[in-house]
């Protein structure tokens, strides 16, 4: 019998290593794609499977120290026995990848809204490139006047990185849309869990009754924004009232 060669013997215990980590990654690709699909049948929102590689690599890239977090300047703490009640910050002008969604429900709206961002993030953009998380992810939603109920219609924002906000990468998906915000004051008060038509008017009123001057702001526009990804339990948001211009 032939001997095998100690290159043939290299060639070939590389191929194996290289099918075993394909494997690998394959079999964890599927594994979170299953997570999400699960936690959105309890959103009641279908997860496709074309979105196993942007899941994926968004999970690989979500280290804390690599994600951007939207540059503001903080004009006012206001707390009350040691407790932060809300801050005041100036958030710069600034370009935003913008998609508005109309579900039945809220989560529906912003699962929805927030896989097609991934995918323009991930490498489906003009560029090629993987754009890079920045935080928050924020949502713009309407009430009406008396501020009793949400309105459907929602709009789902990604801050584009600073590198790229001179040039932002076009997105293939047409329903995406770059806007440039102006310069803004909001009043900003944090909370946790679910986001829902419930959580978010109830945190409208708590805010709306801690502020000093709650009519100084907009009353039937607020922003929702998320500090963590809709699949996670116990997220991380912030309710923010806009000051008029």
């Amino acid at each position: 019998m032939a001997e095998e060669s100690p290159d043939s013997a290299y060639h070939s215990n590389g191929s194996s290593l290289e099918e075993e980590a394909e494997r690998m990654e394959d079999e964890e690709q599927e594994r979170l794609l299953s997570y999400w699909q699960s936690v959105g049948r309890g959103h009641q929102v279908d997860v496709p499977r074309d979105m196993a590689e942007p899941i994926q690599q968004l999970t690989r890239n979500n280290n804390p120290q690599e994600r951007q977090t939207i540059p503001f300047t903080l004009i006012q703490r206001k707390e009350k026995l040691g407790d932060l009640l809300y801050e005041k910050r100036q958030y710069g002008k600034a370009k935003w990848a913008c998609i508005k969604m109309k579900e039945k429900q809220y989560e529906q709206s912003i699962c929805l809204g927030f896989m097609k961002l991934m995918r323009y993030i991930c490498e489906q953009n003009s560029s090629g490139l993987y754009l890079g998380i920045t935080i928050p992810i924020v949502t713009i939603v309407h009430t009406n006047e008396s501020q009793s109920e949400m309105t459907q219609a929602v709009t789902v924002a990604y801050y584009l990185p600073e590198v790229l906000q001179d040039e932002p990468p076009h997105p293939f998906d047409s329903d995406i849309i770059i806007e440039e915000w102006p310069s803004t004051i909001v009043y900003s008060r944090s909370f946790r869990g679910i986001t829902n038509e419930d959580s978010i008017m109830r945190e409208i009123n708590l805010l709306a009754e801690i502020l000093e001057s709650p009519e100084l702001c907009l009353q039937d526009t607020f922003i929702i924004a998320g500090y963590t990804n809709p699949a996670a339990a116990n997220r991380h948001n912030e309710i923010w009232f806009l000051q008029r211009p």
